[in-house]
């Protein structure tokens, strides 16, 4: 189990936060038109 909280824990935590990280910085290439969110009313407007 300590092996666990010595490697393994920290590791996946060092992971989560680079793919968050990766994620959100991305958005910083794309054109201003595809960073924005999406349009809800249209979205709602087929139902």
């Amino acid at each position: 189990m300590s092996i666990f909280r010595q490697y393994i824990a920290p590791l996946l935590v060092v992971l989560v936060f680079l793919i968050a990280l990766v994620a959100v910085s991305a958005r910083i290439f794309l054109p201003s038109d595809m960073a924005a969110p999406a349009p809800i009313g249209i979205i709602l407007g087929y139902w």
